[in-house]
C-alpha cells in the first residue's frame, strides 16, 4: 500500500462525506436564513423559533435523499473492499 493510494482513499472519503453532508447542511442554512429574515422583519427574537422548522426540513431532506446517500456510501465501501487485494500486494 503506497502513500499515494492512502491519500487517494482519504480524498475520496472526504469527497463522499462532503457530498453526503451538503444537502442537509444546505437545507438547514436556507431555512435558517429565511427564518432569520422573518424574525428580523417581525422583530421576534426567540432563539427556539428556528429549531423545529430546521429539524423538519432536515428530516424531509434525509427522507428524500437518504436512498442516494446510502447508495453512495455502500458503493464506496464495496469499491474499497474489492480493492483490498490490490492495496495489500
Amino acid at each position: 500500500m503506497t502513500p499515494e493510494s492512502v491519500v487517494l482513499i482519504g480524498q475520496e472519503a472526504i469527497k463522499i462525506t462532503a457530498l453526503m453532508a451538503a444537502p442537509l447542511l444546505g437545507s438547514a442554512l436556507v431555512v435558517g436564513l429565511l427564518i432569520g429574515m422573518f424574525q428580523a422583519a417581525t422583530q421576534i427574537q426567540e432563539m427556539t423559533l428556528s429549531f423545529i422548522p430546521k429539524l423538519a426540513v432536515m428530516a424531509l431532506a434525509l427522507m428524500m435523499l437518504g436512498p442516494w446517500m446510502i447508495h453512495l456510501i455502500v458503493n464506496f465501501t464495496e469499491r474499497l473492499f474489492e480493492n483490498i487485494p490490490a492495496l495489500i500486494g
